[in-house]
C-alpha cells in the first residue's frame, strides 16, 4: 500500500510516500532549493561522488537481498572521475537498488529511502 504525503520545510514543500513499511522523500524537492531550474543535475552531481556510492552501496547491502553486488564495483571504481556520470534510474536498473526510486509524471522525480534522503540534504 502506498501512501502520499507533504512536508513543508521554510517554503518548500516536499513529497514523500511510504512503500512496503519504507519511507521515501523527494530528493528532487529537496534539489530545488540548491538550483530551482534543473533540480536534476543536483541530484546527478551527488550520485557522481566516490562516498556517495560508498553510502548506497553499503545501505542496499545491509537493506536489500537482490543488490547486484557485482554491477555496482565497476561504478564505484569510476565514481569521482571526470568522465562518470550516473542518473538514479541507471543506478536502480544496474544495481536493482530499492533505496532510491524514480517516478515519471505528475509527482514524478527522484526519491529516497529517508535514511538516503537525509544524507542527501546534509
Amino acid at each position: 500500500m502506498i501512501k502520499n504525503k507533504t512536508l513543508k520545510v521554510n517554503t518548500t514543500e516536499i513529497k514523500t510516500f511510504t512503500i512496503n513499511n519504507l519511507d521515501y522523500i523527494s530528493i528532487t524537492d529537496i534539489a530545488k532549493q540548491k538550483n530551482p531550474l534543473e533540480p536534476k543535475d543536483v541530484v546527478k552531481n551527488w550520485m557522481r561522488l566516490k562516498n556517495t556510492l560508498e553510502y548506497l552501496g553499503l545501505w542496499e547491502k545491509l537493506n536489500n537481498s537482490k543488490f547486484k553486488g557485482v554491477e555496482f564495483d565497476p561504478l564505484y571504481n569510476e565514481a569521482g572521475s571526470n568522465a562518470f556520470t550516473l542518473s538514479p534510474s541507471r543506478w536502480v536498473e544496474l544495481t536493482n537498488a530499492i533505496g532510491i526510486i524514480t517516478k515519471n509524471g505528475a509527482g514524478g522525480g527522484t526519491y529516497a529511502q529517508k535514511d538516503i534522503a537525509f544524507k542527501f540534504a546534509s
